[in-house]
């Protein structure tokens, strides 16, 4: 059952529930949910009990915490966190005691491991089968669209389509979603323009080579590298090369204006200072706006093949 659905539903919770996937926030959200449906507010602290995995050296504390009577409430519940940092031994040993669950007591098992992924050893969700709820936690692109969503209601703000969508398809939990939107949503109006400048773009070596190549003008080589580029990582990579040349361009025309850097990027100014010259103003925000166009428009369409789009990139951008 997907994390959202079993919010909606909320179906019965058993003796033993399993949170699987893979993201943190989604998790600890699952285990206040369960807590929440089945302890009373006042009686809550006495009835719940948490355990780190990794921690257990035997299973037996987590066992007398499951035999427990609940004290002045229905039901207790009993939480192994980061069960999947678990080295094996202790794993069966934890499963040995999940399978024997009194009622009226909850075990709840967070084993953040993709149910879709054959692990070596099972995980617990893979054990379980139907016997136990399953909740899959993975932020799936509509799980962050609706935690998106969300978010931005409870901070009073508002966004874009396409900054909802490039939120939904990017790779961040959505612990880092959050921090980001709280950020971007000072203005009350979240656009796709400010959410690439602070979290699309990436840092990592490929991107930023072809942004500096295309840039300075070295077409020839920012298209070859370019190629390479979505040869190994694929169409879905387009945003982030995108949004990286239009950080490019931005950097160039806060020089071109007589602007400042931001203090972590002022290193680059000796080299970024002939590029503004040659460009200008005008010219470096000619290509932020083209790849900005073209970062949208791979986000909200996608690209079956982004070299055509890069291509036509670096023909605007040389006009």
């Amino acid at each position: 059952m997907k994390f959202y659905e079993f919010l909606d539903k909320q179906p019965p919770i058993g003796r033993l529930v399993v949170v699987e996937g893979t993201d943190p926030l989604f998790a600890e959200r699952a285990v206040a949910e369960i807590e929440s449906r089945l302890l009373d507010e006042a009686t809550r602290d006495l009835n719940a009990e948490r355990f780190s995995g990794p921690a257990l050296d035997s299973p037996a504390p987590v066992e007398a915490a499951c035999a427990t009577l609940p004290f002045i409430g229905a039901a207790r519940v009993v939480v192994v966190r980061d069960a999947h940092e678990m080295k094996a031994a202790p794993r069966r040993a934890l499963w040995e005691v999940a399978q024997r669950v009194p009622e009226p007591n909850t075990l709840v098992l967070v084993d953040l491991q993709s149910p879709l992924k054959r692990a070596k050893p099972e995980t617990f969700g893979q054990l379980a089968g139907k016997s136990a709820l399953r909740v899959d936690v993975t932020a799936t692109s509509d799980a962050r669209a609706r935690f998106v969503e969300e978010a931005l209601a409870g901070l009073g703000a508002t966004a874009e389509p396409a900054a909802i969508a490039a939120l939904a398809a990017a790779d961040n939990d959505v612990a880092a979603m959050r921090t980001d939107l709280e950020k971007l949503s000072i203005g009350g109006r979240v656009t796709l323009a400010a959410l690439m400048a602070e979290t699309l773009t990436t840092p990592e070596a490929k991107t930023y080579k072809i942004a500096e190549a295309l840039v300075a003008g070295r077409a020839e080589e920012a298209l070859e590298m370019g190629f390479e580029f979505f040869a190994s990582e694929g169409a879905r990579s387009a945003p982030r090369l995108y949004a990286a040349i239009a950080q490019e361009y931005q950097l160039v025309w806060e020089c071109a204006r007589g602007g400042e850097l931001p203090p972590k990027l002022r290193w680059r100014e000796r080299n970024l200072r002939p590029v503004a010259r040659r460009l200008g103003a005008r010219g470096a925000l000619r290509g932020f706006v083209l790849a900005m166009r073209a970062c949208e428009a791979s986000v909200r369409d996608g690209v079956a093949d982004p070299r055509t789009t890069l291509a036509a990139l670096v023909a605007g951008a040389a006009r």
